[in-house]
């Protein structure tokens, strides 16, 4: 059956994505100072200003508005013409965690030995054989076409780019099998002065053709490049950002099922990031083993226990034995309390800004440690095939 399905990316410079940035670049900092520390942060942007808010508990000592400009400045928002840039106002509005809160994830409600949930909540870990990555075709190709525009940015090959940009592609599928890519869209903020004609001249021979799969591309797959006809004014100048809103460009593109809690700002005690992380893991094992052609995994919480409530399998029908039998091997080999997943993770590591951009999973640039299969595990499943 004849199926289609698209996936977004978007570049660091896209307004969410740079308070998703500034928000892992503070949780960075203070871990990096004090690795207990509990962070809960929040941000916005607008064309003139940052307001950084939300909850950290740590002795840290940490220059807020000197890390935001930071990761403004790493982004590439570095010059005022682009109407948001490194010298605009930042204002910090931060407190401790609530002590109702801190009651029960220092001291279980049922274990006092182990980390409570932060939160309650459900969330999801996914995998796919459709690439090496494990990850989805078209999430894959469409964060392969927004990294491009910044190397290609940065390089100064298309000096004319400026940080902002996203992407689509949109898949042609025949049941489960990607057949061709029926449509790619690409929109890139650049200098007034560059006519379209020559935007999308550069798209498509300096973008999109040394990216995407030759076989998957045909006389009838679409190029929409800028499709307004202009994007001079991007970033936060053009949309106020806020960190959480790009969740699916975080994850797989659509591909899965999402409990709705975003990463950036969150310390691991939080269990929207760290279980996400770890069910991650888990999935990929399941895909690598081949166990399964793909997986989804999910998991539920009660803030202030450490147990999961609820620990659910999908293999799609791809499954080489049972969902239960698999589901026996996670119980068995991983054991999934915030505590003991952020100790086999080595979660306390100031890792999170690298991931606040590009996405968290399936990266070729960077291997988080959640992205790292166990060998035990993955033999231990292998033998049971």
């Amino acid at each position: 059956m004849k199926r289609y399905f698209t996936s977004e990316a978007v570049t660091a410079g896209h307004p969410d994505k740079l308070c998703d940035q500034i928000a892992d670049g503070v949780l960075d900092e203070v871990l990096k100072q004090d690795p207990k520390s509990r962070c809960a942060c929040e941000v916005t942007a607008w064309p003139s200003g940052v307001h950084i808010m939300g909850e950290i508990t740590s002795s840290a000592d940490v220059d807020y508005k000197q890390v935001a400009r930071k990761v403004i400045q790493r982004i590439g928002y570095t010059k005022s013409e682009y109407g948001f840039c490194d010298d605009v106002d930042i204002f910090v509005s931060l407190h401790e965690q609530s002590d109702d809160i801190a009651m029960g994830v220092n001291k279980s409600l049922y274990d006092s030995f182990s980390l409570g949930s932060g939160d309650q909540g459900m969330m999801f870990g996914y995998a796919s054989d459709e690439t090496d990555e494990y990850m989805p075709l078209s999430y894959v190709l469409a964060r392969r076409l927004t990294m491009r525009l910044t190397d290609l940015r940065e390089r100064g090959i298309l000096p004319y780019l400026r940080p902002d940009g996203k992407s689509q592609v949109t898949i042609e599928y025949d049941g489960d099998s990607p057949k061709r890519i029926d449509a790619v869209v690409v929109s890139a903020q650049h200098d007034p002065e560059v006519d379209l004609k020559r935007i999308r001249e550069d798209i498509i021979k300096s973008v999109i053709i040394p990216v995407l799969p030759a076989n998957l591309l045909d006389a009838d797959t679409r190029f929409l490049i800028n499709p307004t006809g202009r994007f001079v004014l991007g970033g936060p100048a053009a949309d106020t950002g806020l960190t959480g809103r790009k969740i699916i460009a975080d994850t797989y593109g659509g591909h899965c099922r999402h409990g709705g809690g975003s990463f950036s700002g969150k310390d691991p005690s939080k269990v929207d990031r760290t279980a996400a992380l770890v069910l991650r893991n888990i999935a990929k094992t399941i895909v690598a083993a081949k166990a399964a052609s793909k997986c989804e995994l999910q998991i539920s919480y009660a803030i202030g226990v450490s147990d999961p409530i609820s620990l659910s399998i999908c293999t799609f029908g791809t499954g080489k034995i049972s969902d239960d039998i698999i589901l026996e091997w996670v119980r068995h080999n991983y054991d999934l309390r915030p505590g003991e997943m952020i100790r086999r993770f080595n979660l306390l590591q100031p890792i999170y800004l690298e991931s606040a951009s590009n996405g968290a999973f399936g990266r070729s640039d960077i291997i988080f440690p959640w992205e790292t299969i166990d060998e035990k595990a993955l033999y231990d499943l292998k033998s049971m095939l």
